[in-house]
């Protein structure tokens, strides 16, 4: 037995880490003649697959920015861009039916002839209840003030243009013309004394909220 063959005690790791008898390497080393091991040609051939990898994701991340969709994936959603809402507000909007009433080269009381009649309705009422030139004027006075809303609410329903006599929008301005002057008529008829209409419940709640 000559020295170090036995066991290999020489060669402590064994051949896989050694060159053998025909020159070639262990899983880790190389050959003579040059070529790779296993672990060489592994990593060469992980290393291509990861280029490959991060070459094809550039690619698909080019292809999505410029709006092209990569096959077999989702589409996307176009992106719309708004405009911020400014901070301070320099200009309203007109009120839909705010438009004129006559035509451009009519004069302007022609162009505001709907405001005007509801302002001159109210305007008369509120003359006969200060004059007080007869018996019940204040009454009759105060049921034109509210006849001249409801007239206004009229007007804004069947018209499509009214001039300065639009507010808000047309169903906004109808309630709130016809409320109130269904209001001022009806408390008009139920004033005191002799009033001309009678509701109990409404009296009851008219003197609770008058005493």
């Amino acid at each position: 037995m000559t020295p170090g063959t036995p066991g290999a005690a020489g060669n402590p790791d064994g051949p896989a880490d050694g060159p053998s008898k025909n020159g070639s390497t262990g899983a880790s080393g190389s050959s003579k003649n040059g070529s790779p091991g296993a672990s060489g040609s592994s990593r060469a051939s992980g290393s291509d697959a990861s280029n490959g990898d991060a070459s094809n994701g550039d690619a698909s991340a080019g292809a999505v920015e410029n709006g092209a969709v990569p096959d077999g994936a989702a589409p996307i959603e176009a992106r719309v861009w708004k405009r911020p809402a400014p901070i301070l507000t320099t200009d309203t909007a007109r009120p839909e039916g705010g438009g004129r009433a006559a035509p451009s080269d009519a004069p302007a009381p022609a162009r505001q002839w709907p405001l005007l009649t509801v302002l001159g309705l109210a305007g008369l009422g509120l003359l006969v209840v200060g004059t007080d030139a007869f018996w019940q004027s204040f009454r009759i006075g105060t049921m034109l003030v509210g006849a001249a809303l409801l007239v206004g609410a009229v007007l804004r329903r069947v018209m499509p243009s009214v001039g300065m006599l639009a507010v808000r929008s047309r169903f906004t301005d109808m309630i709130t013309y016809g409320v109130m002057g269904g209001l001022i008529v009806l408390l008009a008829l139920m004033v005191q004394p002799k009033p001309w209409l009678r509701i109990p419940f409404l009296e009851d709640i008219l003197h609770l909220t008058v005493t």
